[in-house]
């Protein structure tokens, strides 16, 4: 019999899938606890407006996921967060939680046409990043996190104490 190696297991598909969407209810807290020109406007040594962040989030969420299915990205100048389409952004704070809220069902949806075999696939994601699957998808949730502790310390700048971090229900 042969000895064939397998990538050890760590956690299931739906529980990665349930471990982002706990970070994504999260970050849609911090929108939340923005004064509506706040979140578009403010910012903090020179870093982009908690809009354009979330602008970036939504958009690695969505194109991200859906390129995962399909094997296919737009280039990430294409996408909305990108400087030169920041006319494509939603223009107000109940539009980006909306926006917010369709991509979180279509993160739901799509997540579930990913086959297991998916994950550990190479792909090249918004024309220029290299990766297995899995990775590509780690970083989409870290690049949340990240983005996330920005708005963070944008709140405590204005004096508005945010959600707990640990907060994802």
């Amino acid at each position: 019999m042969e000895n064939v190696q397998t990538a050890p297991v760590v956690t299931t598909p739906e529980a990665l899938l349930a471990h982002w969407q706990g970070h994504r209810r999260l970050t849609r807290k911090v929108i939340q606890a923005f004064p509506e020109k706040d979140f578009l406007s403010f910012s903090v040594g020179g870093m982009r407006p908690f809009a354009v962040l979330a602008m970036e989030i939504l958009d690695l969420t969505e194109h991200g996921i859906r390129g995962i299915v399909t094997g296919s990205y737009p280039e990430v100048h294409e996408l909305p967060h990108h400087a030169n389409n920041h006319d494509r952004m939603p223009k107000t704070q109940a539009a980006f939680l909306a926006k917010w809220d369709e991509v979180t069902e279509a993160l739901n949806e799509l997540w579930a046409q990913i086959p297991a075999t998916r994950f550990q696939e190479i792909n090249v994601a918004f024309g220029q990043y290299e990766n297995a699957n899995i990775d590509t998808i780690l970083y989409f949730i870290d690049n949340e996190i990240h983005h996330r502790a920005q708005g963070t310390v944008y709140l405590r700048a204005l004096g508005i104490e945010p959600p707990a971090f640990w907060d994802r229900y």
